[in-house]
């Protein structure tokens, strides 16, 4: 990659006029990556966990638009306004020292979850082969076809990453209006084979609920809201998307994220869930039950099933545009540890992290679980630049104080994170809590604690 082109991210310098982007970007890119991989594996899961009709409909309708919101007038306001990135924001805010180990643990994350969706892909790919799907409670790889798919997939997925925001804002836009006819008509054909007539027969495919599958809990109104709401948590509240929306025009972009919300996070999921619904219904599936074990949740054969070769493509297609804009952004937290290295070479690092990743189908058959977990990490960091950003005057604490000091570490963001992320944590696990539930405390937890601390220690520094 040229030093041109590598300029042009603007990793460490506000993103100037002539880079802004209009709505239609942002569009485009939404769209694609949340009616993508990731639903295909979330509208399954719904069902095994026994959600009920109204939880499930209502439930997603709330959640979304809590996230919406979140975006809106959180992420897009303050990328907007600083035009940064989440890391060199962070930076500022932080120190090199502490935002290095949060870059870490942040691009991991990342990697882990565009991994999954290389998984979700190659149960696509791998249906010629007649390759052995990923059951629910699969760990590692069931064979050698299986990871030679999930490496070819990672390579080029990353060669696109690697290329930068435009490319992977082109690809995106060029691939959701395919997804989107892809789910749509995916859910059309589960819905003959259900015999569905009316919204009625709809509504009784839920109906009241059933119990959870072997190994998941039961969901209620609330879980489905409030875990639909902080799926992305680390994306809107948790300011990731700051790298996003610093191309924005004007915050109003932020809007666009309602297509992913309610196409994918919404219609893509139910559709994905009813294609499951069909596959409950086969001797496969009825065998797996009784045998008192979850059946599988592959993609690809339940795409498969519905809409033939054209559903092979579309699953191949949403893991694809999920990873890769989840690459990139890795790539962006782990070009922070090396700022000599060029963007492209720190994607290529996430690429490969990523890839190894998704040869273990335990992240993409774990989702609910693990999508759950990397909020609550990442979320209350967001909460320090929201809280720096917006209270800090208030309080009579100097915003970017690490910057403004020349501060390697900010005890006051270290000790605020690590204090809300451990204590919620340690109390979700000791008394059987739902980890969503505890991702908004633990975030107003830690920007309280962030402005606490930082008026001590300014005060004593002072």
């Amino acid at each position: 990659m040229s030093e041109a082109v590598v300029a042009e991210e603007y990793e460490r310098e506000p993103v100037p006029k002539k880079a802004q982007k209009g709505w239609k970007s942002f569009l485009g890119m939404y769209a694609g990556e949340h009616a993508a991989g990731t639903e295909f594996v979330i509208g399954p899961l719904f069902l095994t966990t026994g959600v009920s009709a109204f939880d499930l409909l209502a439930g997603l309708f709330v959640g979304n638009l809590m996230a919406v919101l979140s975006w809106r007038f959180l992420t897009a306001e303050i990328g907007v306004k600083n035009r940064l990135t989440l890391y060199f924001q962070l930076e500022k805010i932080c120190g090199k020292s502490l935002v290095k180990f949060y870059n870490i643990a942040n691009g991991i994350l990342f990697c882990f979850l565009a991994g999954s969706m290389l998984t979700v892909s190659a149960t696509a790919v791998g249906i010629p082969f007649d390759m052995d799907m990923p059951k629910l409670t699969d760990v590692m790889p069931n064979g050698i076809t299986w990871i030679i798919i999930v490496v070819i997939l990672g390579a080029i997925t990353t060669i696109i990453a690697a290329k930068g925001y435009e490319t992977v804002s082109k690809a995106a836009n060029w691939m959701s209006p395919i997804i989107i006819v892809g789910f749509v008509a995916a859910a059309i054909v589960a819905m003959g084979q259900l015999e569905i007539h009316s919204f009625s027969d709809f509504w009784n495919i839920w109906g009241e609920g059933k119990e959870p599958f072997p190994g998941q809990i039961k969901y209620t109104f609330w879980h489905v809201a409030i875990w639909s709401w902080f799926a992305n948590a680390a994306m809107h509240v948790g300011m990731s998307d700051l790298s996003v929306f610093r191309y924005a025009k004007s915050a109003k972009s932020g809007w666009t994220t309602a297509a992913g919300m309610y196409v994918g996070h919404y219609i893509a999921w139910i559709a994905a869930a009813l294609l499951y619904a069909v596959y409950l219904k086969t001797p496969e599936a009825i065998n797996f039950l009784a045998n008192g074990e979850a059946p599988s949740v592959a993609p690809g054969p339940l795409a498969y099933n519905a809409i033939g070769a054209f559903g092979v493509l579309v699953v191949l297609l949403a893991g694809w545009t999920t990873a890769n804009p989840t690459i990139y952004r890795a790539g962006l937290a782990f070009q922070t540890l090396f700022p000599k290295m060029k963007s492209s070479g720190a994607t290529i690092i996430a690429g490969v992290i990523a890839t190894a990743a998704g040869i273990f189908p335990a992240f993409a058959m774990q989702l609910l679980d693990f999508v759950a977990v990397y909020g609550f990490i990442l979320a209350p960091v967001g909460a320090i630049i929201v809280f720096d950003q917006f209270f800090s005057s208030k309080f009579d604490v100097s915003s970017n104080y690490a910057e403004k000091n020349k501060l390697n570490l900010n005890w006051a963001v270290l000790l605020a994170w690590a204090l809300s992320v451990c204590g919620f944590y340690f109390y979700a696990k000791t008394n059987g809590v739902f980890l969503s539930f505890l991702t908004l405390p633990a975030w107003i937890s830690c920007g309280v604690l962030f402005l606490v601390f930082s008026k001590i220690m300014q005060k004593k520094t002072s």
